[in-house]
């Protein structure tokens, strides 16, 4: 059989997209390696850029009725400042993106069941339980798989990768993937009975050798993040690992963590580096790669959705401007995205260097950004990036004077 495009990765990415183009009247074929989605300890924060992005491809509402749910105010907790004056300057994220309250949370294997499901009322031909055993890419694509026992190999003019870290089709394509080297360790742990915690604000904060960040996501669920020290490696190892890491939560400096401390592990507690990932072009003869196939940021910043549905967005119009017979020109989106992520990855470095770094320098470098950044809100605009989108701020936010100036005073 033949379709006119060929999905190798049935998660947010690859659904979003399938859906996309199945409603523009294209065949689609989207192929998904797992029978049910699970729990990946991320992806469940939609930066409100991000959230712009759904409502551009159409997605919006069916988040919004499958349960999403918006975060609508932030507060910076942090060791050498007064809980109260920080919850009584949280910071409004309404401001960010037109139309949009605020981030948008979502549980990641709901999410991706939503949208597979879209795919399918969409017309797409989507399979679960497949497993890839051949590309072929260049001028005559084409991709055999085994479902259900049966060996099957089918051809598009274009096949997609969305398929993930360990993406085949960048294999298959030659894509280099660039890394940078992690800076610290990142733990997730989705919590349900939070009683006490405000469920329409998020929050950041450090105290000691931890940082956190938490995201309510509707009802007594938060998910909540933990950053510590690459020498850490084991600290929230074992079976009392989930106990030890919400216990890490206990600050004097946010007192109102003790309701997330106080609640129960409600999937699995998973550790992982930190780091940046690129490619320098998304896309060969054949193929494109979009989400994390295509390289990924520093989850510090928490963008995976928003860079996800973004690359979605542009692939799509460009697909859909494309007459029939033609190659589509992806030479648009890799120039945008290799922009985009550069401008991330820096936004996130510096989040990092502030947020997750414990000794006795970082914590005076740390009270002095604050202060400084209380008279001069310039220095803070690599977080309006994080929640605007890259292209929200100046250009020379994103350079090593602004790095010197955050870091350095």
């Amino acid at each position: 059989m033949a379709y006119d495009l060929i999905i190798v990765g049935g998660g947010i990415g690859g659904s979003a997209l399938a859906a996309t183009m199945a409603k523009a009247g294209q065949s689609v074929l989207l192929l998904e390696k797992s029978t049910a989605y699970e729990d990946r300890v991320r992806g469940e924060w939609i930066a409100p850029w991000g959230v712009a992005e759904t409502k551009r491809l159409g997605l919006y509402d069916l988040l919004k009725g499958a349960g999403g749910h918006h975060i609508t105010s932030h507060v910076t907790y942090d060791e050498s400042y007064d809980p109260q004056t920080a919850e009584q300057t949280a910071l409004p994220l309404g401001i960010f993106a037109e139309g949009v309250p605020g981030p948008l949370t979502i549980g990641h294997p709901h999410h991706c069941q939503t949208l597979f499901d879209e795919a399918v009322r969409a017309g797409a031909k989507a399979l679960r339980g497949v497993t890839v055993t051949d590309v072929k890419l260049g001028a005559s694509p084409s991709v055999t798989y085994e479902a259900d026992g049966e060996t099957q190999t089918t051809t598009a003019p274009l096949v997609v990768g969305a398929e993930g870290r360990q993406s085949l089709i960048r294999k298959e394509a030659g894509i280099a993937l660039h890394q940078d080297k992690p800076h610290h360790w990142f733990a997730g742990l989705l919590v349900e009975g939070v009683d006490g915690w405000e469920v329409t604000r998020q929050a950041i904060g450090t105290e000691g050798n931890f940082g956190f960040l938490a995201f309510p996501q509707g009802g007594d669920r938060v998910r909540v993040y933990g950053g510590y020290a690459l020498d850490e490696k084991g600290r929230f190892a074992g079976e009392d690992g989930a106990r030890k890491f919400l216990d890490a939560f206990r600050m004097r400096s946010a007192p109102a963590n003790e309701a997330l401390a106080a609640g129960k592990p409600a999937g699995p507690l998973f550790s992982y580096f930190n780091n940046d990932s690129w490619t320098d072009e998304p896309f060969a003869e054949g193929c494109v790669l979009i989400g994390d196939a295509a390289g990924w940021n520093d989850p510090i910043n928490g963008l995976g959705l928003s860079i996800t549905y973004r690359d979605v967005r542009i692939v799509s119009d460009i697909l859909k401007a494309t007459a029939g017979g033609a190659a589509p020109d992806f030479s648009s989106y890799a120039e945008e995205r290799t922009e985009r992520m550069r401008r991330l990855r820096f936004a996130g470095q510096l989040q990092a260097a502030l947020d997750m770094e414990f000794s006795e320098d970082a914590r005076a470098r740390r009270r002095s950004y604050h202060e400084r950044r209380a008279a001069d809100p310039a220095l803070g605009l690599h977080g309006f990036a994080i929640m605007g989108g890259p292209e929200s701020v100046p250009a020379e936010i994103f350079t090593e004077a602004h790095r010197e100036k955050v870091l350095n005073g």
